[in-house]
């Protein structure tokens, strides 16, 4: 049998298919192809684009996702003609599928309209923090039906991007890069206020990753059942890790208290008994 020959053997012959192993052949090597443009331009991508400082990471993400998806449309309806498949007969066939799959797949296509719209509008790009179903995190990458944000504690989180349409989602890293936080601060009644202000705004202003401007401050917001209530408001640019920062404020704040006789209250309740 020559090479010819065995190239044009028929494994499958039908109406709408025809494979024969120089088709089968063609089909791995549309695929291969396709393998390398895409590990090619991811490449180019990570090596020439993103290093860039004036590149918008989220802007080169976004085509990148749909050069990718453009290739694998492509590398489908290329695989289809080579094996004899009709677009038409798919498109008729695939049509009276969905029908009968329409409610099932309903969420599924919602997702993937969401994912365009995220990708096309970009009002959410990746490394982003963002705030959603009160869960915080990086966005790590953005695709067609789910979206990736990592946490705080590192965990993964794959989230429809039907939620981040029709949900309330807060985008920290959208507007501006200074973002303002507070901590709620209680003093026993009897402090010397101003004392308390002073020490407060020196807390806030020593920690390194608190911005020098705008300037923190301090509110004195009421008097509590069982202290005066104080909030330090400060700026940063970490919110992600905004907590911990929290944290370090805590633990110099109650130290500064303690070399300055403040005291944090406890919740306290007087009992008069009246004797008949």
């Amino acid at each position: 049998m020559r090479f010819k020959e065995i190239l044009e053997f028929s494994l499958i012959n039908t109406k709408n298919l025809h494979i024969t192993v120089y088709s089968i052949l063609m089909v791995f090597l549309i695929f291969i192809i396709a393998e390398i443009l895409i590990w090619t331009l991811r490449r180019i991508f990570k090596k020439r684009i993103y290093p860039k400082p004036n590149i918008d990471i989220g802007k080169s993400h976004t085509i990148f996702q749909l050069l990718k998806y453009f290739i694998w449309i492509t590398t489908i309806l290329l695989i289809l003609q080579t094996i004899g498949i009709k677009i038409t007969f798919l498109l008729a066939g695939s049509a009276a599928l969905l029908v009968g799959l329409g409610l099932g797949l309903q969420e599924i296509f919602r997702d993937i309209v969401s994912g365009l719209i995220v990708l096309f509008e970009r009002n959410m790009k990746i490394n982003d923090v963002v705030e959603v179903d009160e869960d915080i995190g990086k966005v790590k990458e953005i695709g067609f039906r789910t979206t990736k944000i990592e946490t705080r504690d590192n965990i993964i989180h794959i989230i429809p991007n039907s939620k981040f349409i029709t949900g309330k989602v807060v985008n920290w890293s959208h507007i501006q890069k200074l973002t303002r936080f507070n901590v709620d601060v209680g003093v026993a009644y009897g402090s010397d206020v101003r004392l308390v202000e002073n020490v407060l705004h020196d807390c806030a202003i020593s920690h390194k990753k608190v911005a020098k401007k705008p300037d923190p401050f301090v509110r004195f917001n009421n008097f509590g059942n069982s202290s005066l209530d104080f909030q330090i408001f400060f700026w940063t640019d970490d919110s992600f890790y905004v907590e911990n920062i929290k944290s370090d404020l805590r633990f110099e704040i109650d130290k500064k208290f303690r070399e300055n006789k403040i005291q944090i209250p406890f919740p306290q309740r007087d009992v008069h008994i009246i004797s008949k």
